[in-house]
């Protein structure tokens, strides 16, 4: 697909400067070095931009010890985490609904900055700044569920820049986790294949998808997914385009699949509905004109594959 990597999250070229983690220490004390933050995994931003601090900044003295080196841009940058503050007056009920939509304020932060749900403002971003934070929030969520050896079950430690972990006791090297995930533009004719999750806004489809298993193809995953959720049996099976999706720790694989049967039956287990939508439907849909259809949620990658496919551009 041509224009894969105009997915969000995709196409910035980030220098992640791979061979500089080593030196992270080192990097820190450079006075052009900036950090990104992030709460919870909501980064800081003011308007459509995130915030960039220098090391030195009061803010950082409520940050973990722990900073991420995520590359050069064109000077090395870090992000924090400063989940360990605690917003005055913070609400939690509201961070658990399917999109949060509030907004939380650091005394010391610039003025107009707020952290802010990466999924509410993630096609708002620059690509790069898309990225940057995307990286952040994933590694920082590895570290989270990940503090422990699995070797040996000895607390590790945080080293290299972040992106890797050590064990004291053990001498086990862990290294952050990706999840292969495939996400299927399933068609038969005229009409693509959409499901839903329980729990979503009345009305929302979106493509299936699933993740892939241990010994397994990308298109052995297609087709066993959509049987074993739809009862679909798909044939032809072809990548389309990737999507790094930090929540928490994914990568997309978008791929097309045709199908050879037509006969929806779900795994109530897995999802709460799937049906057959017209190409004309999904047009109405994506305008808003739909009285039965939302739209997959723009910046997804399944919002970004039935975009293409409208538009004929899936080559």
């Amino acid at each position: 697909m041509k224009i894969a990597e105009t997915v969000t999250f995709g196409g910035s070229g980030l220098n992640r400067a791979a061979n500089l983690r080593a030196q992270a220490a080192e990097l820190v004390q450079d006075s052009r070095a900036r950090v990104i933050l992030l709460w919870r995994g909501k980064p800081m931003l003011i308007g459509d931009a995130l915030v960039r601090v220098p090391l030195n900044h009061p803010m950082l003295n409520d940050a973990g010890a722990d900073m991420v080196f995520l590359g050069q841009d064109p000077d090395a940058v870090f992000a924090a985490d400063l989940s360990g503050w605690t917003p005055q007056g913070l609400a939690d009920e509201t961070l658990d609904s399917f999109l949060d939509a509030s907004e939380q304020r650091h005394h010391a932060a610039p003025e107009d900055a707020s952290f802010r749900e990466l999924r509410a403002v993630m096609t708002q971003l620059s690509p790069r700044d898309a990225e940057l934070a995307a990286t952040a929030r994933a590694i920082f969520g590895w570290h989270l569920s990940h503090r422990f050896c699995a070797r040996c079950g000895h607390e590790s430690q945080f080293s290299v820049g972040g992106w890797q972990r050590d064990c004291p006791a053990c001498g086990g090297h862990h290294f952050p986790r990706t999840d292969p995930v495939v996400i299927m533009l399933i068609t038969h004719g005229n009409s693509v294949l959409l499901g839903r999750s329980p729990g979503w806004p009345e009305g929302m489809y979106s493509l299936l998808a699933g993740f892939v298993e241990p010994g397994e193809t990308m298109e052995a995953a297609v087709r066993r997914e959509v049987l074993e959720e739809a009862g679909i049996e798909v044939g032809e099976v072809s990548y389309l385009a990737s999507q790094p999706w930090p929540f928490p720790s994914s990568l997309m694989f978008g791929c097309a699949g045709t199908a050879t049967s037509t006969e929806i039956t779900i795994d109530p287990v897995e999802i709460e509905d799937a049906k057959w939508v017209s190409r004309e439907d999904i047009a109405r849909s994506f305008a808003g004109q739909h009285s039965e259809i939302l739209p997959a949620r723009k910046g997804a990658i399944a919002h970004f594959l039935l975009e293409n496919w409208l538009a004929d551009r899936l080559d």
